[in-house]
């Protein structure tokens, strides 16, 4: 089969009111094409908020169970895995490229590249800007490993998408995830994306699987605006990670947090990680989340 990069045109995208929640016009996905075997988990978040560390981290900690996990960056930049392989590692449009997009004519090794603890690492990388859908490279990354019997032998497929963008494209994720989480911080900017991210995912589920498997707290001291907004739409926080200067210093030293000095800090996250693998991986509640709208959020967050 050959994976031919092109813009999406109009006869690529449902009707308006049909398929992917109502009134949606974006890219069509193959409903054939689903990762049947693992648990899949799709990352969202406010675009710097620390998806790819909370992702790359999560990784590990299911590694660390002794899962077979696959990391799938969804962002143009791949810097998904940095932290895992120590470096950019080439994205699957880089390497169809040299190929001239003869998907047949390429080896696994050109796309799949080991990292830390055996979790194995995948960038999708996206169009140049102005040119196409991202969601288009994300289900094209899934043929391919599908094609190459990648995802046979997996236990664990996390989707690391980028920032906050909820179009048709990179909602595409939500395909195939069994649960979606949310990364956020404890103020009004993260919890007003989250909200979008929730009517996304909630759009979603009327067609696929995919359900809101939870709340990460991060880069938050406290969690006090997220839990009150968790209670008012049905959501609930998994995990919660502090603003430590040791998950900076781990971005900086192109590490992992388990590749670090011990520190009682360090150790403490770790255990979180952990904690955080091991909820997911028991399965997490099927959440009825009700996002608000736009005014409404801003009632409900902001200050006199």
């Amino acid at each position: 089969m050959t994976l031919l990069y092109r813009h999406p045109t109009l006869k690529d995208r449902p009707e308006r009111g049909a398929g992917d929640g109502d009134g949606s016009v974006q890219v069509h996905l193959d409903p054939t094409t689903q990762i049947e075997t693992a648990k899949v988990f799709a990352v969202y978040g406010k675009g710097g908020i620390g998806k790819s560390t909370t992702s790359s981290n999560l990784s590990v900690a299911f590694s660390k169970l002794g899962k077979r996990v696959l990391q799938i960056g969804c962002d143009p930049k791949h810097d998904s895995t940095f932290t895992l392989t120590k470096r950019l590692i080439p994205t699957v449009i880089d390497v169809l490229e040299t190929v001239n997009f003869h998907s047949e004519e390429l080896r696994v090794e050109d796309f799949v590249f080991e990292g830390y603890n055996g979790v194995m690492c995948v960038e999708a990388g996206g169009p140049p800007a102005g040119t196409g859908c991202g969601g288009y490279v994300v289900g094209q990354t899934v043929k391919l490993l599908k094609e190459h019997h990648l995802l046979d032998d997996t236990d664990v497929v996390i989707f690391d998408v980028l920032g906050d963008v909820v179009c048709g494209g990179f909602a595409a994720p939500l395909q195939h995830a069994e649960r979606a989480v949310i990364v956020t911080a404890n103020d009004f900017d993260s919890i007003f994306a989250m909200n979008r991210i929730v009517a996304a995912i909630k759009a979603k589920s009327k067609n696929y699987d995919v359900r809101v498997g939870g709340v990460i707290a991060n880069r938050s001291a406290g969690t006090d605006e997220i839990d009150r907004f968790n209670e008012a739409t049905g959501l609930k926080r998994i995990a919660h990670f502090r603003d430590v200067d040791a998950i900076r210093r781990s971005r900086l030293k192109k590490s992992t947090m388990f590749e670090m000095d011990d520190t009682p800090e360090l150790n403490a996250v770790r255990a979180e990680y952990m904690q955080l693998a091991e909820t997911l991986w028991a399965g997490t509640d099927v959440l009825d989340a009700r996002p608000m709208k736009d005014r409404e959020i801003f009632d409900f967050l902001g200050y006199e």
